[in-house]
């Protein structure tokens, strides 16, 4: 795998036009974003009653960038031997409290060899909220200043030092499931030896199943090339069987070739699966790019997918995915996953088990989510 280093992460912010750029210099150059509109910067204090301090705050954070980079870095993307392995280092979480938010920085390998699909290519899907790394490059190499950085909350967060909050909080990442809360789930809850996961999960799925030694093989598949291809390099390094598909799970029940090599043959089938619309994916065999419409994804997608897992589980294997519903405050989408995808499983399945989980988290304000569950079913 190719890890992202510190001096690597700094290279892509190393210059700024701001750098030797002073003050009312800076206030001529820059501009501020306001949806699809752009406005000089100094028409916008004006009109916003924005003082020339909290601008020259700004300023200084964007030419001392390499202090919040660096701090960034080190939470979210920094890799060593405590967080490179599972297994042996921590205990798994116990079942009654399955939390994604527990041993975060084993998100860190996640984070890192997908960085830049995670932090700038994942779109939110629900309304027009700028991701992470684009709002980083348009600040620091544009002078254009995204409105949400201007607000009184933010200039509050920039006053005391912590405008890296206002990045994190309103700005779009997309969401990642620990590999931890995978580790955890296998070992006190699903106890499979022969896995398959009809989506890869940023490669967090691979990396905490193939932590558990009892695990003897790992099949999955997805859609993102990228994400594919981490994958193979990830699980190169276990002994178990291994085998990275890189095509939609409902093409693969199309598949005789994959249909007969893996009837009735694995114990677990787990993932968190697309939640319609809320991320939107750099590929073009995304779900929602092949079914727009809600109820002919249920059908094409969701429910190949379910038909899927039942063929390729043994008797008694066990569907286990994690799911909620959501909606957005900015368009009043709303969307019933929980029953809709449910109620698709069960013609299958039979009936669930449930037990709740804490919230993956969702980097945008404006997303609501009705709280995620633990879906567990046994094939008769």
């Amino acid at each position: 795998m190719q890890l992202l280093e510190l001096s690597d992460f700094l290279k892509l912010y190393k210059l700024s036009p701001a750098d030797k750029l002073t003050i009312d210099e800076f206030i001529k150059k820059a501009t501020v974003v306001v949806g699809k509109n752009t406005y000089p910067l100094a028409d916008y204090m004006a009109s916003k009653k924005i003082e020339k301090s909290k601008i020259e705050l700004l300023l200084k954070h964007i030419q001392s960038r390499k202090e919040y980079l660096t701090r960034f870095y080190n939470m979210s993307l920094r890799l060593y031997d405590g967080n490179l392995h599972i297994h042996g280092n921590i205990a798994p979480m116990k079942n009654s409290h399955m939390d994604n938010n527990t041993g975060t920085i084993y998100k860190n390998l996640i984070r890192n060899i997908h960085y830049k699909d995670i932090l700038q290519n994942t779109l939110s899907g629900m309304e027009n909220t700028p991701t992470y790394m684009n709002v980083l490059n348009d600040l620091y190499k544009k002078l254009q200043i995204d409105y949400k950085i201007l607000t009184p909350s933010a200039i509050h967060y920039m006053s005391n030092g912590r405008l890296g909050s206002v990045f994190s909080s309103y700005y779009f990442r997309a969401s990642i499931m620990n590999p931890y809360l995978v580790y955890s789930l296998n070992k006190n809850l699903l106890r499979g030896t022969m896995i398959f996961t009809p989506t890869l999960g940023w490669s967090s799925y691979a990396f905490g199943f193939l932590e558990c030694p009892e695990v003897k093989s790992y099949v999955g598949t997805d859609v993102i090339p990228n994400v594919c291809n981490q994958t193979k390099l990830l699980v190169d390094k276990y002994n178990a069987q291994t085998e990275i598909y890189c095509q939609p799970s409902e093409d693969l029940y199309q598949s005789p070739e994959f249909l007969n090599k893996y009837r009735e043959h694995f114990d677990v089938v787990f993932f968190s699966p697309p939640y319609f619309k809320l991320e939107l994916y750099k590929s073009k065999n995304q779900s929602t790019t092949r079914y727009k419409d809600y109820n002919e994804w249920l059908n094409k997608y969701w429910e190949s997918t379910i038909k899927l897992a039942h063929h390729v589980l043994e008797k008694k294997g066990r569907l286990c995915y994690i799911l909620s519903g959501y909606g957005s405050n900015n368009t009043k989408e709303q969307y019933d996953l929980l029953k809709d995808m449910n109620k698709i499983a069960s013609k299958y399945f039979g009936k669930s088990q449930i037990q709740p989980m804490h919230n993956k988290n969702v980097h945008s304000t404006n997303h609501r989510e009705t709280g995620e569950q633990i879906m567990l079913y046994v094939k008769k």
